[in-house]
């Protein structure tokens, strides 16, 4: 990830754009919450995967009930939070220290930030094998970005030992989606357990890093 001259200045001037990038993320929680309660037959958190939301079809989808009326929606929703997983990787990665390894960690949160705008622009039931190439960036390169970025922040370790448990769990989750191995989570129920530990750490990510500046202390990544 290069660090053209102009972000870097734009950065210094508006150092609260990129945690802000991250903490917006929430949205996609919140959409989703709206988006489910419009369905015209009872959305399974279970049983449903994220993506039946943004499915523009009304029958049975892969053995499941589908019918989402506010698909477009939640698609946006999908692009959204990918732009705003690039931009804020992009940014705050200027923040740090430069190192090949802090680069390939911020690098594979923009790529699963690319994976997720896919994810929006091609729901599961249009472009099948481009919706699964857009959702396995965040939940594999994202996660594997994700467990990078906590070995090499120096960020405490408290923090450390979330972001690297967060994405090993995600990791771990992931094995057993591809697997059809459940639980008893069902596979809506396993598919959020790859997926919501990576948004939930962007958001607290990008908190810490507005309490940083607030406190006027930047982190930073120390070369080994």
């Amino acid at each position: 990830m290069r660090s053209p001259r102009l972000i870097r200045l734009f950065n210094d001037k508006f150092p609260f754009v990129g945690p802000l990038f991250w903490i917006v993320s929430v949205q996609y929680f919140i959409t989703q919450l709206i988006v489910a309660s419009a369905w015209t037959i009872k959305y399974s958190w279970a049983n449903n995967t994220i993506s039946d939301l943004g499915n523009n079809y009304c029958g049975l989808y892969s053995g499941r009930y589908v019918c989402s009326p506010l698909h477009t929606i939640m698609n946006i929703s999908f692009i959204l939070l990918g732009l705003t997983m690039i931009a804020g990787s992009t940014l705050i990665y200027q923040e740090f220290k430069k190192s090949l390894i802090s680069r390939i960690g911020f690098s594979f949160m923009a790529i699963a930030g690319l994976g997720t705008i896919i994810v929006g622009l091609f729901p599961e039931n249009t472009i099948a094998p481009l919706h699964v190439l857009g959702a396995s960036a965040p939940f594999l390169i994202g996660n594997i970005g994700l467990i990078i970025l906590g070995i090499k922040l120096e960020v405490g370790i408290r923090l450390k030992t979330y972001s690297i448990v967060s994405g090993l769990i995600s990791i771990a989750a992931l094995v057993l989606f591809m697997l059809h191995l459940y639980l008893g989570l069902n596979e809506g129920g396993i598919e959020r357990i790859v997926a919501y530990p990576q948004t939930i750490w962007l958001i607290i990510f990008g908190i810490y890093m507005s309490k940083n500046h607030f406190d006027n202390k930047v982190p930073f990544i120390r070369s080994k």
